[in-house]
């Protein structure tokens, strides 16, 4: 079956596919029980069905499920439907079709065949019957593909493939259920569940992962199938399990935090994503918005700067040392430090300038300005740096990020810089807008990070975009950002290497807790002989040390760390205790990078100051 025939692979292959959340879980919310049979309502409830699948196309799915999965002939003859297997799922189509407008694929669900008293009465051949008359009729009332959801065992997979055999060639997927360790309840491996995908004479369109534990445990799973699967792989995870903190049972998985999982999940490697139990319109209208500017990047930059019509425009590059005092200290090998202090939400730049001032005093070399970070409206980055150069004396790290204008309009700021002195520049992507107070907001992302330190480059040499020569060339010294707990560790020092082979100068790391990750990434990527400053972010308040923890995906607190913090017991214990910690962190690598950035926690600098101080 070709890509045009598979309107699922079509889209696969296109984008990173939304699909919605879960059914039951809104139906519950309206008053419909367990006492029911929830595929039934597609007879007697049409209109809160349709009304839920609708919620999710508003919300943003491209795939509308039909609520069928429990429409087989033994799970409906536990409420005496079971002469209603065709009736229910020919409705179930229509409803989901109905509310996909044309503009939706429709997902047949199909769930396991389940347990009965009479299990003796149900043999391999009566499940796999079961399972064919139900794919059948989805198939025949319009489904676009099959989704076999929540396969428990290697049993149930090979169910659903001897199914699929009985008809001619259609597209689906297999949707497994596993732990963070990528088995099932019975203790398969992952190597022993896909095995029934590998060996069938109709294969799958893709694989997937649904239900499970969680966000965070469904990421530890995808990092295994990733590099097992042979086919496209879907994820929808649960909303999640209860989290103990502070003595209270509870769930962490928030609609935005929800969709923070869902971008790692893209930058992964998957095709779709969406949600299961516990999930609903809200979780799937978060993940749209964060992961389709995401995604966007997660794939070959389509960006070309125009070759200048006389190569001999092109002119020399400074030397690093030349660019800037920052420049200068990094050539010379010798231990940078800086401080970062976000931008003020208004426009009165004394607090921040008088901040400057005092990490000068206290021997800061340079002070990071964050660009919108959380997608946040702040007063503008470069107006900031310019005036702590002005008014401080102290050189700024501008964070440059690619999500709110175009190419145009970045290679004006650029331009804008190199006239106000502003000399070192980090490059980012930057975060999505729906993580941040507008979710309304369009995200450009023409460019991402490894894109504009080439752009960046180019100008420094005199050319622009478009490849025409500008005079003089900007000195701009070229920054751009690592992750040393990335989940794809092996993405993340590909994409290293591209920026430095883009024109990257420096690297700044995102905060580590640990330093361990930082040990090895550095050691990763030795060879590409660009001066490292690792990202300090010292804890405030054991209550700031479980924030991090539990709520920032990606970020790793490790456990000493965190009994350390809960054993001091004031605000200014735990201060203490903090920078101790990040003291003691540094310490653990500072022969190996050339310099730390450390956080100013909710803008106190001398925190900062006390974990720099010698």
């Amino acid at each position: 079956m070709t890509a045009t025939q598979n309107r699922l692979l079509a889209a696969l292959l296109d984008h990173v596919v939304v699909f919605d959340g879960a059914m039951g879980t809104e139906l519950y919310k309206r008053h419909f029980f367990v006492n029911l049979s929830f595929d039934g309502l597609c007879l007697s409830e049409p209109g809160a069905v349709r009304e839920i699948h609708a919620a999710y196309r508003d919300a943003g799915a491209e795939v509308i499920t039909t609520n069928s999965y429990g429409a087989n002939f033994n799970s409906l003859s536990k409420f005496g439907l079971h002469d209603k297997v065709r009736e229910i799922n020919i409705r179930a189509v229509e409803l989901a079709r109905e509310a996909g407008g044309g503009s939706c694929l429709t997902a047949g669900s199909v769930g396991p065949i389940g347990e009965t008293p009479y299990e003796a009465a149900l043999d391999d051949a009566r499940r796999v019957d079961m399972l064919a008359e139900q794919i059948e009729t989805l198939l025949a009332a319009g489904a676009d593909f099959i989704i076999f959801e929540t396969l428990a065992s290697r049993r149930d997979a090979s169910y659903a493939v001897a199914a699929a055999a009985r008809l001619p060639p259609f597209p689906y997927i297999l949707s497994y259920s596993v732990d963070r360790l990528g088995e099932s309840a019975a203790g398969e491996p992952l190597a022993q569940l896909l095995q029934p995908a590998r060996g069938a004479e109709h294969p799958p369109t893709a694989l997937g992962l649904n239900c499970g534990e969680g966000p965070e445990s469904t990421l530890a799973a995808l990092e295994l199938l990733v590099k097992q699967a042979d086919f496209p792989v879907v994820v929808q995870p649960n909303a999640g399990v209860p989290k103990h903190v502070g003595g209270r049972s509870m769930y962490m998985t928030s609609p935005e935090y929800f969709a923070t999982y869902a971008m790692r999940y893209v930058d992964l490697g998957a095709r779709g994503v969406g949600g299961c139990c516990g999930t609903g319109p809200d979780h799937i209208r978060d993940l749209a918005r964060g992961i389709r500017p995401r995604a966007a990047t997660c794939f070959s930059s389509k960006i070309r700067v125009a070759a200048p019509s006389d190569e001999r425009q092109l002119k020399p590059e400074a030397p690093t040392a030349s660019k800037s005092a920052l420049g200068a200290a990094l050539a010379a090998g010798k231990w940078v430090t800086t401080v970062e202090i976000t931008p003020p939400r208004g426009h009165d730049l004394s607090p921040i300038i008088e901040k400057a001032r005092v990490c000068k005093a206290a021997g800061v070399d340079a002070i990071n300005i964050p660009d919108g970070p959380r997608a946040s409206a702040r007063i503008s980055p470069i107006v900031t740096a310019a005036q702590i150069l002005r008014e401080a004396c102290i050189e700024p790290i501008l964070h440059f990020c690619c999500r709110d204008k175009n190419l145009i309009g970045m290679q004006a700021d650029l331009l804008g810089c190199a006239a106000l002195g502003i000399r070192n520049i980090l490059f980012i992507t930057g975060d999505p807008p729906k993580l941040g107070d507008y979710p309304f907001a369009t995200g450009v992302f023409d460019a991402d990070s490894v894109d504009m330190a080439g752009i960046q480059r180019r100008l420094n040499r005199g050319v622009d975009l478009g490849g025409k020569p500008i005079h003089p060339p900007t000195k701009a010294l070229i920054g751009v950002g690592a992750d040393p707990n990335a989940v794809d560790m092996a993405r993340e020092i590909r994409r290293t290497r591209a920026k430095v082979e883009a024109g990257a100068e420096f690297i700044i790391t995102q905060p580590v807790f640990a330093p361990d990750p930082l040990l090895k990434f550095r050691d990763a990527i030795a060879a590409l002989s660009v001066p490292l400053i690792a990202g300090v972010w010292p804890l405030a308040s054991y209550r700031n040390a479980e924030f991090m923890k539990n709520e920032v995906p990606g970020v790793v607190v490790p456990d000493a760390v965190m009994a350390r913090m809960a054993a001091a017991k004031t605000k200014e214990e735990q201060r203490a205790a903090g920078i101790a910690i990040a003291r003691e962190s540094i310490a653990s690598f500072r022969d190996r990078v050339a310099g730390i950035q450390v956080s100013a926690p909710f803008g106190d600098v001398s925190t900062a100051i006390a974990v720099i101080a010698p």
